[in-house]
């Protein structure tokens, strides 16, 4: 079933206590924006590292995070907590065109990573 533009995407949602206490949906809600925040950061530090040991040690650190941020995401969709707006087909096509076209504009592939 392709979903239709505007339509949420979300599974059937994990009730939790509504209390003040902090709750399940409360705590990934908070590890996953630590998570995205984390992740942001590391780039950031990858970009400025001097040092090659450095910086692989801060992508192996980032890898995990990002992992880490994956799975929070993959958890809360599966509970309800996070869900997703469908978009039109042609939405779809247009925003791969476009990136398909900044990535014709890059450097060639002879480039070191």
């Amino acid at each position: 079933m392709r979903p239709i533009s505007g339509q949420k995407i979300q599974n059937p949602q994990t009730t939790v206590p509504n209390t003040q206490d902090m709750n399940d949906k409360d705590f990934l809600t908070d590890l996953l924006s630590t998570e995205k925040y984390m992740t942001a950061s590391y780039g950031t530090a990858m970009n400025e590292a001097s040092h090659m040991q450095l910086y692989q040690e801060i992508a192996s650190v980032c890898n995990e995070s990002d992992q880490c941020m994956r799975d929070l995401f993959n958890t809360m969709f599966q509970k309800g907590w996070y869900s997703l707006e469908g978009a039109p087909q042609q939405t779809i096509q247009q925003a791969f065109q476009e990136y398909t076209g900044m990535k014709s504009q890059l450097p060639s592939g002879n480039m070191p990573h």
